[in-house]
């Protein structure tokens, strides 16, 4: 799962995170090849291999669940993508953060609505904005 990335890190950082993300993605398409993943994805090829060289820049949590769920140790597609939403809403309880205090900190250029909206699916999330709410919500729980 793509949130579990911030409990391997000892920095947690934007870049980090995208950085734990990449590599996560990288694997699992080594594992499983980039012809079984264009199969079986609706990605093209030449974004599977982009991933699987470790660049991720513009994939969404979306894609990239996709991708993980290829693994037959992880769920399917949907289930990954609300259990990272999940996580977000819950560290931001657990953090006491709404979307506003969570969007101050954020160098991705996301208001409150769009980190709520984002968060709750009504609007498409990249990676690096995932790693860039992951490091406000996950940090202050540390």
């Amino acid at each position: 799962m793509l949130h579990t990335v911030a409990d391997e890190l000892d920095t947690l950082t934007p870049a980090s995170l995208v950085a734990g993300y990449a590599d996560r993605l990288a694997t699992t398409l080594e594992a499983v090849g980039i012809d079984t993943a264009a199969d079986e994805t609706e990605l093209e090829r030449a974004t599977l291999s982009t991933v699987a060289d470790g660049e991720v820049d513009g994939l969404s949590l979306t894609d990239a669940a996709a991708i993980l769920a290829l693994s037959e140790s992880t769920p399917d597609s949907e289930a990954i993508v609300l259990e990272t939403r999940d996580h977000l809403l819950m560290g931001m309880t657990t953090a006491v953060l709404d979307v506003d205090a969570v969007a101050a900190e954020l160098d991705v250029g996301l208001t409150g609505q769009e980190v709520q909206q984002a968060i709750e699916g009504r609007a498409p999330l990249t990676l690096e904005e995932l790693a860039a709410i992951q490091a406000v919500i996950d940090g202050r729980e540390r």
